[in-house]
């Protein structure tokens, strides 16, 4: 599973919805809604660019992946 960290990254940064709206050009609806997203949305580049760009990050600091399966389950 990809988790979508956006909510982190914010906080790490001290950085809010107006204020990464802003810095990004998109509305802060838009912004709240990626924020409280559990799983990546559907972001262009532009917008992904952006969001490095804003936020002094990687692609991959804003998303982490998890294995799907179960602690200590059998796959056999």
């Amino acid at each position: 599973m990809i988790e979508w960290r956006l909510r982190v990254v914010m906080a790490e940064r001290d950085i809010g919805v107006n204020e990464l709206a802003d810095l990004i050009g998109i509305h802060r609806v838009n912004v709240s809604r990626m924020k409280t997203a559990k799983t990546m949305p559907r972001l262009t580049e532009q917008t992904l660019d952006a969001l490095c760009k804003a936020l002094d990050c990687q692609p991959g600091d804003l998303l982490r992946y998890t294995s799907d399966e179960k602690e200590g389950a059998n796959n056999d």
